[in-house]
Parts: C-alpha cells; sequence; structure tokens
C-alpha cells in the first residue's frame, strides 16, 4: 500500500493552533509514506513563519516534500524578494525547491511554479515542462506517479480561471504522454477532484487541497486536508489500477479530522 498525506496552504502566521495539532494527530495515525506540503507553507515568508513551519516538519517525524507557492516569497520586502527571494525559505526548509521523493511504490516530483516578479500568479517554464516529463518517463514499474505544484492546472467553478497555472496546456500535455498518475495542487483553498484527459483519452488526475491549518479558509470549505492511498492492483473495473482520495475536513467539535469525501480514482 502506497499513502500520501497531502496538506497545502498551511500559512504558518495565520495558523489555528488547534488545528495544526489535529493535523499532526492525523498523519500520526495514518503514517503516509509522504506529506506534501503543496505551497504557500507562510503567510508572509518571515523568518518567524518559516521557523513555525520548520517546527511543524520536525514534529511530524515523516518523510516530507514541499514546493513553495507565491506566499513563501516576500511581499512588503521589495529588496529581499529582488535579490534573495527564497532566502528564508531555503534557511529553514532546504536548498532545493524541486524535491522529489522516491520509494517502491511512489514517485513525486516537485515543480516550482512560483515568480518573483509576479504577485499571486505561477508560471512554467519549457525547461522544468521537459524535466518533469523525462523523471516521469524514469519512473519504475508499479510506482504511483505524482507530479506537485502550488498553482492549479483546471478550475472546477469559473472565478478560479484567473488563479490556473500560465504555461498548463503545455505541461499537461507532455506530462499526460510522460504517464503522470496525479498532479497535486493548492493555492484557491478549494478541494476537489478532476479528470485529466489528453487527446480525448483518460491521461491522470488532478488533485487541488484546501487550506490545511489557516484561518484563511474559503467560503464554507473548512480546513482540509487530502489522503491518498493506493493498495494496488485490482481496485478499479476490469482489474486495472486505482487510488482513493478522500478529503477529511477539521470538525470543531470534536478537535479532529474526519474523512467526508472519498473519490475512486483509475490509473493508467
Amino acid at each position: 500500500m502506497t499513502r500520501i498525506l497531502q496538506l497545502s496552504d498551511t500559512h504558518f502566521g495565520t495558523e489555528r493552533k488547534p488545528v495544526v495539532e489535529a493535523a499532526l494527530d492525523l498523519a500520526r495515525s495514518l503514517n503516509p509514506d509522504l506529506v506534501v506540503l503543496s505551497g504557500d507553507i507562510t503567510q508572509r515568508a518571515r523568518r518567524g513563519q518559516f521557523a513555525a513551519a520548520r517546527k511543524f516538519i520536525e514534529r511530524l517525524s515523516l518523510p516530507v516534500l514541499t514546493v513553495p507557492g507565491n506566499h513563501d516569497i516576500p511581499l512588503f520586502n521589495l529588496f529581499a524578494r529582488a535579490l534573495n527571494p527564497y532566502g528564508n525559505y531555503k534557511r529553514a526548509l532546504g536548498a532545493v525547491l524541486e524535491p522529489v521523493f522516491e520509494n517502491p511504490g511512489l514517485l513525486a516530483i516537485g515543480v516550482n511554479t512560483t515568480r518573483p516578479r509576479r504577485r499571486k500568479d505561477g508560471e512554467i517554464s519549457d525547461t522544468q515542462i521537459a524535466r518533469v516529463a523525462q523523471r516521469l518517463r524514469q519512473a519504475r514499474p508499479g510506482q504511483l506517479r505524482v507530479v506537485v505544484a502550488h498553482h492549479p492546472v483546471r478550475a472546477k467553478v469559473e472565478s478560479d480561471l484567473s488563479n490556473l497555472l500560465i504555461g498548463r496546456e503545455r505541461a499537461l500535455a507532455a506530462w499526460a504522454q510522460a504517464g503522470v498518475d496525479l498532479i497535486l495542487g493548492g493555492h484557491i483553498h478549494l478541494p476537489y477532484v478532476l479528470p485529466l484527459t489528453a487527446a480525448g483519452q483518460p491521461a491522470g488526475w488532478i488533485v487541488q487541497a484546501g487550506t490545511a491549518c489557516s484561518h484563511r479558509v474559503r467560503g464554507s470549505v473548512p480546513n482540509s486536508v487530502n489522503v491518498i492511498t493506493r493498495e494496488g492492483e485490482g481496485e478499479g473495473e476490469s482489474g486495472t489500477q486505482a487510488c482513493h482520495v478522500e478529503r477529511w475536513d477539521y470538525a470543531a467539535g470534536t478537535h479532529a479530522f474526519a474523512p467526508v469525501d472519498r473519490t475512486l480514482v483509475t490509473l493508467s
């Protein structure tokens, strides 16, 4: 079995402490192969906020893959934004902005879609697209092939179209051809699962996460995380491989996360 816990948009600096503790409790109980933090780890990229994120990661005591979000670049400190935009991020979370995690059942590839010259929009380059596609093609048989980026590549509601990743169509075509299974994202604080098609054929799935522990929730959507589980062959129709993508919401009454939705996604 392969399991991923996806936490996104933690926005340390605006975190709700009981929700942080509940997320830690959930991680300990699930013991996933990998915890993914898909960007906007801090609210304003300040040292104290990154220190809180670092402490959270240390308390997880699990493998963690992080990618930057637009909030992880200084907004008001224009000098730092221009000359050392990832300085505080690297100091707290490591020098690698596009990490890769691999074990026998999982290949997870991080992509940095932030751009210091942009305030919030994400962008991906042809070089990044090619790097990810090449790494996907190198996946071993049986590995779940996952790409992690902060900015979404598909929208569920029209108001989010302006938030979509610039260069996404080129990326999706290349990654679908290279065999991607899941593309994990955040940014818009709205959890959903959508199928990805290429040339009219199924080509993986898009998995968006809400905000894990910040008070900056979207409308009526509470703090939430995603739990992705693949149990091997025979989970889908006709014996195809499949994953379960579960959305877990924080319940204030129990001070814990609980599953509220489950989507079965078949894999190529």
